[in-house]
């Protein structure tokens, strides 16, 4: 059997293809556009700092448990006329009071790491607001001062969790050079970790009571010194404004017009 088909009606037919394409290329351009937007909005936090050719390293130690070395540790920093910053628990604090003024007298820099070292991005907001508001508050108490960094822990963050600590005028810190001095290693191997891959604008990730900091960090310290490097505190490193993250979390100083 033969079809005859009307040449008005093919016309229709290839118009009605045609609006088919199209809409399925513009709900396909409009779910890369939403992709796309999204990635753009993810908010990262400060890993590293784009600070040209000044040879700058800051050094962090992340307090959650124990204190037995931290004031050797801020007597070797001493020694080397090196500021850092630490990074404290609320739970620490509540235990090591004293250990936290020395550390604030001593001239180094005190950090937010969340009250109870929980995994904050399954926190709602208001507990990730009372996360941060007990440490503020009691580092303010012993100290007199207000942190303006923070480290989640775990290194576990999200958009909500970086966007609260902002309300609460924290800038929220990572780390590009792990010395994983946590696992146990020899002093001789976090050296050898910290010093192959520090760079200009490295931060540093310690911890104050890990087995061998005290024997690593004179190491570590003569290394950086010794190559022209300038250990500094983050507040000597960090941009406060002006500034833009890059996909790695690194900063950089927004150019001047």
């Amino acid at each position: 059997m033969v079809f005859s088909v009307k040449k008005s009606t093919l016309i229709w037919i290839a118009a009605a293809l045609v609006l088919c394409i199209l809409c399925g290329f513009l709900v396909g351009t409009e779910t890369f556009a939403t992709v796309f937007s999204n990635q753009s909005t993810r908010k990262i936090p400060v890993y590293g700092v784009d600070c040209g050719d000044e040879k700058l390293v800051a050094l962090t130690f992340d307090a959650a448990w124990g204190a037995d070395k931290t004031l050797k540790i801020l007597e070797i920093l001493k020694k080397y006329n090196v500021k850092a910053t630490f990074f404290l628990v609320g739970f620490w604090l509540d235990k090591f009071p004293e250990e936290t003024k020395e550390i604030a007298d001593s001239g180094c820099e005190i950090g937010n790491h969340s009250n109870n070292h929980l995994q904050m991005s399954k926190l709602s907001e208001e507990k990730i607001k009372d996360e941060l508001e007990y440490v503020n508050d009691k580092v303010f108490e012993l100290t007199g001062k207000m942190p303006t960094y923070f480290r989640p822990p775990f290194g576990d963050y999200d958009n909500e969790l970086i966007e609260t600590a902002q309300k609460y005028g924290l800038q929220t810190i990572q780390w590009s050079v792990d010395s994983l001095d946590w696992k146990g290693l020899s002093a001789t191997e976090i050296t050898s970790r910290v010093t192959k891959n520090v760079q200009n604008g490295s931060i540093v990730l310690f911890h104050n009571n890990s087995d061998n900091i005290l024997e690593a960090l004179p190491l570590v310290l003569a290394n950086l010194i010794n190559r022209g490097y300038k250990p500094v505190t983050l507040s000597e490193l960090v941009y406060k404004d002006n500034y833009y993250i890059d996909n790695n979390g690194i900063q950089h100083k927004n150019s001047e017009v």
